[in-house]
């Protein structure tokens, strides 16, 4: 390879770049995913270069899109030629992007990116590549946060691209357009131009053509300039990063679960009282709620109410659920609802609540020696009042039960208010009737009293969560 001060610091920078950031293994195998455009050719050419030095095997991967008619039939036929000449095996797929984009209800770019890195992805997996190089630039990573800029973004939004995410590495991401083609013209090598990408007619082709030279009339190293400072808060949030995780847990705590009905899924508790101590309590909830999928809005709403404490009241994302209780949020998965109408039993035997839950009912004699059940997730009751058909059903507004031991009867509500239930467990409760609607037992808390064993039972109902 040539020599030229060029092509040296070119291959320096991204010797120095992969090494910083740890991108290849030794003995690994690497894809290249080429275009036929002028980055993904340098990226091809400087990695054949440090082949042998990296100690890796280097294969690549073209798609064609058929978006542009001849020049996708060009750019595959270069990319063919330039393999062929570089011994480097290639790959090509054929994508009928019009039909996946129709299919799925998406833009044509969002249905080539989503075509491109599953392929990439599954191509990966079946040549057992390390990981797949792509040939985004200083360039791209200075566009990408200024889209984000003007969406609105939070911290992360400010990195830019970064040099490696999951199985895609981009080696090339120190430098800009200008020193790739300079790289080219100095190696005489040539590639192919996407006519597409000359016209302002996305969003990042209008911040590339024009927002982006109105920037570098007012200095002509903003780009370098917004990339060094993408680097700077990359490092920062290194520290932001830990600092949070640790307001996170100060705040936070998984709901400990006692009883079969509740779900997999524990539901998170938020301390209102800790939430408020910490240096910045609304970005410490927004780094809470935003992965669970609340909007900026929704978080905001939930953060000014805090101080009103509007307990009972739910807010609800794509996933998540968040109520207020008193001094706490709290988060669970959306969950479908075990019962969803009443269940009927008409004797005895074991009946499927939920994939996971069964309820067995049966009798037993008693005799002098019978202990009832004194688990939460079983009750014996004195069978000789109980009448079929039992229902199993959520709790509903008005209903009320003799709590074991006591003489009075008692709304469900204010019982289990009375046992700090949440709004979601309140929900989530189930009671066993009997055919003249008295309740038996509020299921996996209390029996009712007036069906308890006595040393006068003669035969039990036993009910077993399984």
């Amino acid at each position: 390879m040539n020599k030229s001060p060029i092509i040296t610091t070119f291959v320096n920078q991204v010797r120095h770049f992969a090494h910083h950031h740890q991108l290849f293994t030794p003995r690994g195998k690497y894809i290249i995913a080429l275009s036929g455009g002028a980055d993904s050719v340098s990226l091809l050419l400087v990695l054949k270069h440090l082949e042998s030095e990296l100690g890796i095997t280097l294969e690549a991967a073209h798609c064609n899109f058929h978006l542009r008619g001849d020049e996708s039939l060009r750019d595959e036929e270069f990319c063919k030629q330039l393999c062929r000449r570089l011994h480097v095996p290639l790959h090509l797929v054929h994508f009928d992007t019009h039909a996946y984009a129709d299919l799925h209800h998406v833009s044509i770019e969002m249905a080539a990116r989503d075509l491109r890195y599953a392929y990439f992805e599954q191509l990966r997996r079946d040549i057992h590549a390390h990981d797949i190089c792509v040939a985004h630039h200083r360039d791209d990573s200075v566009e990408t946060l200024l889209l984000n800029l003007v969406r609105g973004t939070g911290l992360r939004g400010l990195r830019g691209i970064q040099p490696r995410n999951a199985h895609i590495i981009r080696p090339l991401l120190s430098h800009s357009r200008q020193q790739i083609e300079q790289y080219l013209d100095a190696l005489g090598e040539s590639y192919v131009t996407d006519s597409t990408n000359l016209h302002n007619d996305v969003k990042r082709n209008k911040i590339r053509l024009n927002i982006i030279p109105l920037l570098r009339e007012l200095n002509p190293s903003a780009s370098q300039s917004i990339f060094e400072t993408s680097l700077r808060v990359t490092e920062a949030l290194k520290v932001f990063d830990e600092a949070i995780q640790h307001a996170i847990a100060d705040v936070t705590t998984p709901q400990t679960q006692n009883s079969k009905l509740k779900t997999q899924n524990s539901p998170l508790i938020i301390s209102v009282p800790r939430l408020k101590q910490q240096p910045s309590p609304e970005y410490t909830l927004h780094e809470i709620l935003s992965p669970r999928g609340f909007t900026s809005a929704q978080i905001e709403q939930i953060y000014t109410s805090l101080d009103t404490n509007p307990t009972g009241k739910i807010i609800t994302s794509c996933t998540h659920e968040l109520a207020f209780d008193r001094s706490t949020l709290i988060l669970q998965p959306k969950t479908p609802t075990a019962l969803v109408r009443p269940m009927h039993i008409p004797e005895t035997g074991t009946y499927v609540l939920s994939d996971n839950l069964k309820l067995k009912v049966e009798t037993e004699e008693c005799g002098d020696r019978y202990e009832p059940s004194r688990t939460a997730d079983c009750a014996s009751l004195d069978a000789s009042d109980i009448k079929f058909p039992l229902t199993l059903r959520h709790i509903q507004p008005g209903d009320r039960f003799v709590p074991f031991g006591m003489t009075g009867t008692k709304l469900l509500s204010d019982y289990l208010t009375d046992r700090k239930k949440n709004i979601f467990e309140k929900r989530a409760q189930l009671v066993l009737t009997d055919s003249q609607q008295r309740i038996l037992w509020l299921v996996g808390e209390r029996t009712d009293n007036r069906f308890r064993i006595t040393p006068h039972t003669q035969q039990a109902l036993r009910l077993t969560l399984q």
